[in-house]
C-alpha cells in the first residue's frame, strides 16, 4: 500500500500528474483505477460544470468513477483493495462540501480520512489544493478553509510514501527533497 499526496496552486497540473501517476500505476500493477470525484455537480453554475467536464474528458473509459462529495472515509473502505489504486481529486473540494462542520465534528471527520486512509489495503492517490501562501483571509470562513485545509495535508503528508508539489506543470517529489518536521 502507498499513499501519495499532491499538492499545489490552481491549474497547476495537480489532477494532470495525478492522472499520470494512477496510469503508470495501473500499467505496472494491473490494478484497477478508482476515481473518486468529490464535486458536487451544480447545473446552474456552466463553468463550474465545464471544470467538471474536462476533468471527465481526460479519464480513460475503463477507470471507474465514483462521485463522493463528503463521505470520503466510507468511499476508501469501500472501494480500496490491493488490486485498486484510487485517485482522489480533490481534498479541497471536499473540505468545501464540509466547511459547515463545527470545530469538533470536522476534527472527528477528518480523523476519521485519516484512519481509513492509514488502513486501506490498496494504493492512494489524493489531490489537495494550497492555500495559505498569500494574505489571511478577511472573512472567518475563509480563514477556517485555510486552516483546515492547511491542517488536512499535513495530517495526509504525514502518512504519505511520497509528497509532490506540483506548480507550473512541474511536479517535485518534495518527500525526497525536503525533510519532515
Amino acid at each position: 500500500m502507498a499513499i501519495t499526496l499532491i499538492t499545489g496552486p490552481a491549474r497547476s497540473g495537480k489532477s494532470e500528474w495525478a492522472e499520470q501517476l494512477a496510469d503508470q500505476s495501473a500499467q505496472a500493477s494491473q490494478k484497477q483505477i478508482v476515481y473518486i470525484a468529490t464535486a458536487k455537480t451544480d447545473p446552474d453554475d456552466a463553468e463550474w460544470q465545464a471544470r467538471i467536464e474536462n476533468h471527465r474528458q481526460r479519464r480513460p473509459p475503463h477507470w471507474h468513477c465514483q462521485e463522493v462529495p463528503t463521505d470520503l472515509d466510507a468511499a476508501i473502505e469501500q472501494f480500496s483493495s490491493p488490486s485498486s489504486c484510487l485517485l482522489i481529486d480533490s481534498l479541497g473540494t471536499w473540505l468545501a462540501n464540509l466547511i459547515e462542520q463545527d470545530d469538533t465534528t470536522w476534527t472527528n471527520t477528518q480523523q476519521a480520512l485519516i484512519t481509513a486512509l492509514s488502513q486501506a489495503p490498496g494504493d492512494i492517490i489524493l489531490v489537495a489544493e494550497e492555500t495559505g501562501w498569500g494574505v489571511v483571509p478577511a472573512y472567518e470562513l475563509g480563514r477556517t478553509f485555510r486552516d483546515r485545509l492547511g491542517h488536512l495535508s499535513r495530517s495526509v503528508g504525514a502518512i504519505a510514501t511520497d509528497v509532490y508539489l506540483v506548480t507550473s506543470g512541474y511536479a517535485l517529489n518534495i518527500s525526497t527533497l525536503g525533510r519532515r518536521i
